[in-house]
């Protein structure tokens, strides 16, 4: 358990990660009665770094984080609050306690020049995969690659063999904080990724045993789903009772961009196990996500990188044991790196 003054001052030391200074006005954006202490670490943090900060506090209205799972992406309390968007839009720096990721008002406020940092998991997860220098690096290193590429190739021994045509789509950093103008990240990172184009995504998908559904159901997968994929889109779901359960979430937003592919990518983050989310019950999965050497499918929008779906209907899926090839160059083998730049002790 951390302590309120302890979490303060890791907040500080990732505001300092931030180069939030002097002069500047950070917002810390919270909800209701969610994250308050959240809210004073960071203002107090903010204060003793020289900036000016406040605390904006949106209305008790029904939380977008309502439980450790997140149902929806893209919808959050700031629609049709125009005056809190013009002094979030005013901020050097926002840190955004409610979870604006995906939305049209996140991006707004990025455009505005504001950099913006997510920070919704547990004290302890924050902690223990607090980011560091090295991992940035990795990040930066693997982004490169990426951006070197026209294709992407995973497979698996659980047989997933899927393509992505890469190029449509810039690629995302995220390295657990963010220093540059109108620039989002989340605390914790520890991941990259991009998209295939809109209709380059084509191949099969195996979720396999033990693999991950962080979002929206955070819990592990204990039967194998297939995927077929084509053009772009999930044409097939195929397996048992968790293959059901996928088709259910997709079907109930009756858009069929939710069977759209979203981002592709890897993790970096060494400092987290496969089998934390089973201990942080609290979690939102972003321990899943930047877990070292997994590879994060996702479905449906694809906004955050530019792109025009903006449905709701998200899922985030860290898959274990894959290989991967930009081009034809491996980048994982059986889920480990083989690029000495990007290999490091867990």
């Amino acid at each position: 358990m951390i302590n309120w003054n302890d979490f303060q001052q890791l907040c500080k030391r990732e505001l300092a990660l931030c180069k939030v200074k002097p002069g500047e006005t950070v917002i810390v954006l919270s909800q209701g009665s969610d994250r308050m202490d959240y809210a004073d670490a960071f203002v107090t943090a903010a204060i003793e770094l020289g900036a000016q900060s406040y605390n904006l506090r949106l209305g008790n209205t029904a939380s977008v984080l309502n439980g450790p799972g997140l149902s929806e992406v893209g919808i959050n309390p700031l629609a049709n609050n125009p005056g809190a968007m013009e002094a979030l839009k005013q901020a050097d720096l926002v840190v955004d306690l409610v979870f604006m990721l995906w939305s049209e008002e996140q991006h707004e406020i990025q455009r505005a020049g504001a950099r913006v940092l997510t920070c919704i998991e547990p004290k302890g997860l924050l902690a223990q995969m607090f980011p560091t220098e090295d991992q940035r690096r990795r990040v930066e290193f693997s982004s490169g690659l990426i951006s070197q590429a026209k294709t992407m190739r995973i497979t698996s021994k659980a047989g997933t063999d899927v393509t992505y045509q890469l190029g449509a789509f810039p690629v995302v950093e995220q390295y657990g904080y963010t220093d540059q103008k109108g620039r989002w990240d989340a605390w914790p990172g520890g991941f990259v990724f991009t998209a295939g184009a809109v209709d380059g995504v084509d191949g099969t998908v195996v979720i396999d045993a033990g693999d991950i559904i962080a979002g929206p159901f955070r819990s592990y997968v204990d039967s194998k789903i297939e995927l077929t994929i084509a053009g772009g889109q999930i044409t097939r779901i195929d397996g048992g009772v968790d293959a059901e359960q996928m088709k259910a979430y997709l079907d109930g937003f009756n858009d069929p961009r939710a069977y759209a592919i979203s981002h592709i990518g890897w993790g970096i983050n060494e400092n987290v196990s496969w089998t934390s989310m089973k201990s942080n019950t609290h979690s939102y999965g972003q321990e899943a996500r930047a877990y070292y050497g997994n590879v994060l499918f996702a479905t449906g929008p694809n906004t955050e990188l530019g792109g025009v779906n903006d449905t709701p209907a998200h899922m985030d899926i860290p898959l274990r044991n894959c290989t991967l090839y930009l081009d034809d160059q491996a980048i994982l083998v059986d889920g480990e790196f083989v690029l000495p730049e990007l290999k490091v002790s867990r």
